[in-house]
């Protein structure tokens, strides 16, 4: 990368602070979540894939962050819905039954997703189409230090703290993150205007349709892939947490390499790989019954996902500037729509046979796969 003074910008370093506190609270939440569902409350896959249903609820509706942005700037609804979430989080523990999980998982499931498509929409806005794809990549990496951090804690916490202490110190330290960033000012004068209103152009159809085909894939992986751990294969909350923190340490490697792999090879080898890879780990999840081999997957699984980065560099080198913030909105918004039922239809199906969830998933894969030859993006070079 060559400008490296997009790392010391009031915006680069807004985000890096909301970032650890999405990530300190999201996988807080949900490292404790599968075990704190089955073990403490008894819920079975059909319970959790409803849960995870409804948490989903909030990424479909999060277009109506356009609303919001017309009275307050980007920046402070992005600080607002940190301190949210943290709320969700913090209250976690305290209502351990079916409906007080579901409340509380909404509450959570508010300030997260109307932070990610802030920030999502904040980083295209600020940063170059060049520097882009390291930025998303740096943060990325951030949160998965920030998970390897959080996975620790939680490993030492379990044996001196009850899962409400937890939570509850999880969510204080997400809110008083929100409220630091509430008299932050990272947005420059002079940048770009966005529209106040939502957007849906025919040129961006392919956004629209990989964004879905993501959101599809991403519910087979969230919900299912953890729950085979704890439910198929008796996975502990120390196993699972142990199995998170790996997982960041390879992340936190891979993402860097992934930025630089997409400036030198393109969206569309780079999301082609992701599609075909994602194909065999979700029919190798079905195919084979080893707990240590499912776990390597897990592993194998999430460093993929990263690759999504791609549709959102491939958007901005092909829209209008002004399109950013609403479209995101509009993406990220057609990537939960499946989300809301998925879970729950995915629940049922694994009360019938578990396997066939991951063998929906590769199908998932391989008409994203089609979709991605149609990527093409203007060239960089001068």
């Amino acid at each position: 990368m060559k400008n490296t003074s997009v790392f010391r910008s009031p915006m680069y370093k807004f985000l890096l602070v909301l970032s650890i506190a999405t990530a300190l609270g999201f996988q807080g939440w949900r490292t404790l979540f599968n075990n704190f569902a089955v073990d403490e409350i008894g819920l079975n896959g059909f319970d959790i894939g409803a849960i995870q249903s409804f948490r989903e609820v909030p990424g479909f509706l999060v277009v109506t962050a356009l609303f919001f942005l017309m009275f307050i700037k980007e920046d402070r609804f992005a600080s607002i819905s940190i301190i949210v979430m943290g709320i969700g989080v913090g209250l976690t523990g305290l209502f351990p039954s079916f409906w007080g999980l579901m409340m509380t998982t909404l509450i959570m499931s508010i300030g997260f997703h109307y932070y990610e498509t802030s920030n999502q929409s904040l980083t295209l806005q600020s940063f170059s189409k060049e520097d882009s794809p390291h930025i998303l990549a740096r943060l990325k990496s951030v949160m998965a230090f920030t998970n390897i951090a959080i996975g620790g804690a939680i490993y030492g916490l379990t044996f001196v703290a009850s899962y409400e202490v937890i939570y509850l110190l999880i969510g204080v330290i997400v809110v008083l993150a929100g409220v630091w960033a509430l008299f932050q000012k990272p947005i420059e004068d002079d940048a770009v205007a966005q529209h106040k209103k939502m957007i849906l152009k025919s040129k961006y159809w392919l956004f629209y349709v990989l964004n879905l085909l993501s959101g599809a894939r991403r519910q087979v992986f969230v919900v299912f892939a953890v729950l085979l751990l704890v439910e198929k294969y008796d996975f502990s909350i120390k196993e699972i947490t142990v199995l998170f923190v790996l997982n960041n340490i390879v992340s936190m490697y891979f993402n860097p390499i992934i930025a630089r792999m997409l400036n030198k090879y393109g969206e569309r080898k780079m999301l082609s790989f992701e599609y075909i890879s994602l194909t065999i780990v979700f029919l190798a999840y079905a195919l084979i019954e080893n707990r240590w081999v499912v776990a390597g997957l897990y592993i194998i699984d999430h460093i993929f996902f990263s690759f999504s980065i791609g549709i959102k560099t491939y958007f901005q080198k092909n829209a209008d500037p002004k399109d950013i913030a609403p479209s995101m909105a509009v993406g990220f918004t057609i990537n939960h729509v499946v989300a809301v039922f998925l879970p729950l239809l995915g629940g049922w199906i694994w009360l019938k046979d578990w396997t066939l969830p991951f063998y929906g998933g590769a199908i998932l894969c391989v008409i994203s796969l089609i979709f991605a030859q149609f990527v093409k993006v203007p060239s960089l070079k001068k």
